[in-house]
């Protein structure tokens, strides 16, 4: 196997790492039947690892000498374009109630943008860093929904999303 291909297989495993935390919050988002769940939190945790190992396949390829002078890549761009993308689902999974004061799916689209982070960490090769943002994340969702219910907050009329 030559260096291309195991470094393919390695992205290919910070993709699944990330694809694993990532469904860590999809599993917590999926128990209380909210909109973007497993599935959908697992595929954002890939695709940000993906795009991050693509920034250095992407540099590898342009080191050959005929593009040497022509394309410097710059990897903030790519976590850049993965936040910007992650922002256009979320803002998917935000509805506000007509005639009410009431907005639904925040909880949903956060934890989508911290599913691209932790996919961009575990694409990077920092997994202490994911699963401890994806511990800290299910944390937060779990916990702390039922803190908010026994204080009122649910009760007072924002539903917990």
């Amino acid at each position: 196997m030559d260096a291309l291909q195991s470094g393919e297989l390695w992205i290919l495993a910070r993709v699944a790492a990330a694809m694993a935390l990532g469904g860590v919050l999809g599993i917590e988002r999926e128990l209380g039947r909210h909109s973007a769940g497993l599935r959908t939190h697992m595929l954002i945790s890939g695709a940000a690892a993906l795009i991050v190992g693509l920034g250095d396949v992407v540099a590898q390829h342009f080191t050959q000498e005929q593009y040497r002078d022509l394309l410097r890549i710059d990897p903030g761009r790519l976590i850049e374009s993965v936040v910007a993308a992650v922002g256009f689902v979320g803002a998917g999974a935000i509805l506000r109630s007509r005639g009410k004061d009431q907005v639904h799916g925040l909880t949903t689209a956060s934890s989508l943008l911290m599913a691209s982070a932790i996919g961009i960490a575990a694409g990077l090769g920092h997994y202490l860093l994911a699963l401890g943002a994806s511990l800290l994340c299910v944390l937060v969702l779990a916990v702390f929904r039922r803190l908010e219910a026994r204080i009122g907050t649910a009760a007072a009329g924002a539903r917990p999303d």
